[in-house]
Order: C-alpha cells, then sequence, then structure tokens
C-alpha cells in the first residue's frame, strides 16, 4: 500500500533534517538519565528496523539479526548514508498489500515466529520510529537542543494543544 510507503518516507525524513542539524559529538552523547542511550543509538535502531524488512529472505523477516553498526550511531554522515539507503530502498519497494511474511522476533521470552502482512509490517515500522522520536526529543532536551518541528515525537493521532493536568 503506497500510503504507508510514504508515511514511512515522510516519518523518516525527519531523521535527515535532525542528523544535518546535529554534530557527531551530540549524536553520540549519552550524558542524559536516566537510561544515557544517545540519538545515534536510537537513530541506528530505527534503521536497523527497517534494514532487517529489506534483509528477508523467503518472507521471512528477522528483527533479532540488526547490524548494529556503531558507525551509524557516532557519524552523522554514515548514519546519513544508511538513512538514505532505507528511504531510497522504500521508494522502489514494491509489495502485494496482503503479501505475508514470518517475522522473527523475540519479546522478551526468545525468539519466536510471528505471522504478518508487509503491510502491518511497515505500519510498524512507522510506530516504532515515532516511538523512538519521542526518546530522541527528551535526548534532545536534555541535551538542551532545540528542534524546531513540534510534530517529533508526537503519532500523527496524538491530541493537540493539550494542556497540563487536563
Amino acid at each position: 500500500m503506497q500510503i504507508i510507503i510514504d508515511a514511512s518516507i515522510n516519518t523518516l525524513q525527519k531523521t535527515n533534517v535532525l542528523l544535518r542539524e546535529l554534530s557527531d559529538m551530540h549524536l553520540c552523547d549519552n550524558s542524559t538519565p536516566p537510561y544515557f542511550s544517545s540519538i545515534g543509538s536510537h537513530i541506528r535502531h530505527i534503521l536497523d528496523f527497517y534494514d532487517c524488512i529489506f534483509s528477508q529472505n523467503n518472507n521471512i523477516v528477522d528483527l533479532t539479526l540488526r547490524k548494529r553498526d556503531k558507525n551509524a550511531e557516532n557519524n552523522c554522515n554514515v548514519a546519513l548514508q544508511y538513512l538514505e539507503s532505507i528511504i531510497s530502498q522504500l521508494k522502489k519497494l514494491e509489495y502485494k498489500d496482503d503479501m505475508e511474511l514470518i517475522v522473527v522476533d523475540d519479546l522478551g521470552t526468545g525468539k519466536i515466529e510471528i505471522k504478518y502482512t508487509m503491510s502491518s509490517l511497515l505500519a510498524q515500522a512507522n510506530s516504532h520510529t515515532i516511538h523512538h522520536y519521542a526518546i530522541i526529543n527528551y535526548i534532545l532536551q536534555g541535551l538542551n537542543l532545540p528542534i524546531n518541528d513540534d510534530t517529533f515525537g508526537y503519532n500523527p493521532t496524538t491530541p493537540r494543544n493539550i494542556t497540563m493536568n487536563q
């Protein structure tokens, strides 16, 4: 379904903007409590999820086989190249909405196989990206780095103009 691909590309473009504004030092800074993770580790994690989709073998997507390339976590240019590769693959992706996949994942009790469609997996990847953007937004605030996107890290279904204590 083209709308899911377009939504994924649109969401991932926020990474492009972010990487062009960050220094390598900020990308790998893991000083923000309570989890002490870096922006780069979250960006790499997001891109690894998509990479697993494109690395499928016989309609089996193994989400436990992520690349985890530290260079993509620590170097904005490497991360940008990885991002551009993922977006390029998304733009070329053709599939039927009901294309079935087996996704291998570990939900905390060991590896399991889960039936998916390509559409549902891409929709999950997009939501997963937004979830990590929320964490990145928290890290940006901890590092005192502003981002000029008031939708960054918010799901499109999140109500707007909510005041505190409501």
